[in-house]
């Protein structure tokens, strides 16, 4: 077998949390490859059509759920956790109230946890090499056919929540995840017991009702994926419901008892940028494709494009007090853009702020 050739110290687990650990994860841990129950229920949730326009979701077959066959002999899986909640900026729930503010979900706020993990995880990889000779690794974070959250819950990392966030009761649920799949034989971490109990607060504040059932997530009305993983037009029935949401949502992580006990990151690369926690629809609204690039260079938003952040941005002012201000940006943005996508969300827009009573009485 190919993990012969491996010398394994006996306390190579140990070794690596301790490295993970002054790498700046919060928690490591440790699983095998078995996710038949979780391929189960991902057929189940794909075949009911509720992974939207997530085509990716079914794109590569049984890889997503047999780790050997994305990355041939691989016989285990180091998970990782990481902490990203900004320990400064403006109140979640205040920008939330506050109509003429954008809200920008909170793991978006700095720098693209994407490239921050890699890096991260290859060091880690790298360490491991030093204690046992070269191996067969691959490092992932939201990226290739991976299934992060069960893997995650697999290691000992946390449950999943009703919400289909992984819960951890030290932590809650801000963090992100990475993994390196690799061929070494390590030994399993304990899994740990879920603790929701009859709570449905997550399921109850969904502002679309996105959270069908416990652990049952219809992709297609959450607004994290209308606003980030939707390219097209975005239905009428949810656009009151988003709100001044222009990127992603959190509520049901707000109001979650477990994040009572959320650790605040000490990663500066997760440090808010560009004042992204407090800045006004309008000025969002009215950023050239170029300022949109420039302030937004590093950052996980960025992908999403102009197009559909303006687009985003319509819905928000659509859904905004009525204001001389508000009605001035979005005629210029509707005169000026080539996009018929971004005129078609001003045009409800306008429509909102048509009859002022009925708008204000909205918020």
């Amino acid at each position: 077998m190919l993990n012969s050739r491996h010398s394994i110290p006996s306390d190579l687990n140990t070794r690596i949390e301790r490295l993970g650990k002054q790498l700046g994860f919060d928690a490591i841990g440790f699983s095998a490859i078995d996710l038949g129950a979780t391929e189960t229920r991902l057929l189940e949730w794909l075949r009911l059509g509720y992974q939207g326009d997530m085509a990716w979701m079914a794109k590569h077959g049984s890889k997503r759920t047999r780790p050997a066959e994305l990355v041939p002999n691989t016989l285990s899986i180091i998970s990782v956790r990481m902490s990203y909640l900004p320990p400064e900026g403006l109140d979640p729930i205040d920008v939330l109230n506050h109509p003429n503010l954008a809200y920008i979900s909170r793991y978006a706020l700095g720098r693209d946890y994407h490239k921050v993990l890699k890096q991260r995880l290859e060091k880690l990889a790298q360490g491991i090499q030093q204690w046992v000779g070269e191996f067969g690794y691959r490092v992932f974070t939201d990226s290739a056919p991976v299934m992060e959250k069960p893997i995650a819950i697999n290691a000992g990392l946390g449950w999943m929540g009703k919400h289909t966030n992984v819960l951890n009761r030290e932590t809650g649920s801000w963090f992100f995840l990475g993994e390196i799949y690799t061929d070494l034989p390590l030994a399993p971490s304990h899994m740990v017991a879920e603790h929701c109990g009859r709570c449905t607060a997550c399921i109850d504040i969904c502002p679309t009702q996105a959270i069908i059932a416990p652990y049952v997530l219809n992709a297609r009305r959450c607004i994290s994926y209308l606003t980030i993983e939707h390219a097209g037009i975005i239905p009428e029935i949810f656009r009151k419901a988003i709100g001044n949401r222009i990127y992603g949502c959190d509520d049901c992580q707000l109001v979650c008892p477990w994040n009572r006990f959320a650790q605040t990151s000490t990663e500066t690369d997760f440090a808010i940028r560009h004042q992204l926690d407090r800045r006004t629809l309008v000025e969002l609204f009215l950023w050239s494709e170029k300022q949109f690039n420039d302030y937004l260079a590093g950052s996980a938003i960025r992908r999403i494009g102009h197009e559909r952040w303006q687009r985003n941005l319509a819905i928000a002012l659509g859904n905004a007090p009525t204001q001389p201000i508000v009605i001035q940006a979005l005629t210029q943005v509707y005169g000026t853009t080539t996009s018929a996508l971004v005129r078609t969300h001003i045009e409800w827009a306008l429509e909102q702020h048509k009859n002022t009573n009925n708008c204000t009485d909205d918020h």
